[in-house]
């Protein structure tokens, strides 16, 4: 379905409810710059990276996109997605079955999930709707529950600390979202609703991030005006 929730005024802080999850995939395509090429980049860089029967897991899975197509791309993979929005993970599983995958599902805000050993957690946008004073904490448990050699690969919206640079790169966003066929109003409209809902870090506040949680490897793998993919190692 398009998404077309914008069209209109909005009186409420956006959220993942069964609005959203019926236009997700449509939103995120045309919202989030080469999304499924990056999909597809770093399900390349999971599978070359990880060994046989490898336990992964999608820390705000949403609608499973990530989740289905390293299943498809291997049938070994222990997969698992955690999601605190019902109707997203209503629509991954409809997705998952669809597919016949084997993939788990829990339902949890992240900052109460009971976190379980893996040896890849992997966070696409997500992170930028933690509160601030909890993502360190966040962080610092994805370390944690890491086993050793694994890694953690996520996706977010950026922040320039340039103030010309940011204000720049706000406009060359929305002219990306008007390409893709929203309207001023929709664009203006969504950014509202988002408001202090999604908060970005810089490169450099994710990177001091990670490190405080004692990541020492990390690499940028795709990066495109204000969004960026990170790759940390334990």
């Amino acid at each position: 379905m398009k998404d077309e929730l914008f069209k209109n005024t909005q009186n409420k802080q956006f959220e993942f409810d069964q609005s959203v999850a019926s236009v997700f995939d449509d939103m995120i395509d045309r919202s989030v710059p080469f999304y499924k090429e990056n999909l597809k980049l770093c399900v390349n860089i999971i599978n070359n990276l990880t060994k046989n029967n490898s336990k992964i897991c999608d820390l705000g899975c949403s609608s499973a996109n990530l989740l289905l197509k390293l299943y498809e791309l291997r049938k070994d993979f222990d997969l698992s997605g955690v999601d605190d929005s019902d109707a997203m993970l209503d629509l991954a599983k409809n997705k998952t079955k669809a597919f016949g995958a084997n993939i788990k599902f829990y339902k949890s805000n992240l900052d109460d999930f009971d976190f379980f050993k893996n040896d890849v957690f992997i966070s696409n946008y997500t992170l930028q709707f933690i509160r601030p004073p909890k993502r360190q904490i966040l962080v610092d448990k994805i370390y944690e529950f890491l086993n050793e050699g694994g890694f953690f690969i996520f996706s977010e919206k950026i922040i320039y600390e340039d103030p010309i640079l940011a204000k720049n790169m706000i406009k060359i966003y929305e002219d990306y979202k008007q390409d893709q066929g929203y309207t001023k109003f929709e664009i203006a409209s969504k950014r509202q609703a988002l408001e202090n809902v999604l908060v970005p870090y810089s490169e450099k506040e994710n990177i001091n991030m990670l490190e405080n949680s004692g990541f020492k490897n990390i690499q940028t793998i795709f990066k495109w005006a204000n969004f960026q993919t990170f790759l940390a190692f334990k």
